[in-house]
């Protein structure tokens, strides 16, 4: 199975996580979620949450984006998806998912606990 990150070359957070998949000897499939054409479908991070072993979306939300676009406190799950969807600077990188199981990089060194 190949290895895939979720990744944002403009975020140093995202840009260190690389790093230490590439130290460790993986070469990891590079989705550009910001990207219109790469972005993440609803469906999509269903999956994530679910290979994260069943998480809300707000466990990979960026929360003081959140508030700045408009997302309540108190949205539903779907709501959330949807707002990942549409905007994708919601989403919190870097993830990685490697097979049935996905993590957020935060730190940077969980990355490789999925491999």
């Amino acid at each position: 199975m190949s290895y895939i990150l979720i990744h944002n070359p403009g975020c140093g957070s995202s840009k260190k996580g690389l790093e230490i998949l590439q130290q460790a000897g993986i070469d990891p499939q590079i989705r550009l979620y910001m990207l219109v054409a790469h972005r993440l479908s609803v469906d999509e991070l269903k999956d994530i949450a679910a290979k994260m072993g069943g998480v809300s979306p707000r466990a990979f939300l960026r929360e003081k984006d959140a508030a700045d676009c408009g997302l309540p406190a108190d949205a539903a799950d779907e709501v959330v998806f949807a707002a990942m969807v549409k905007n994708p600077k919601l989403i919190q990188r870097p993830i990685g998912i490697n097979g049935h199981k996905a993590v957020l990089g935060r730190p940077n060194s969980a990355l490789l606990t999925i491999v």
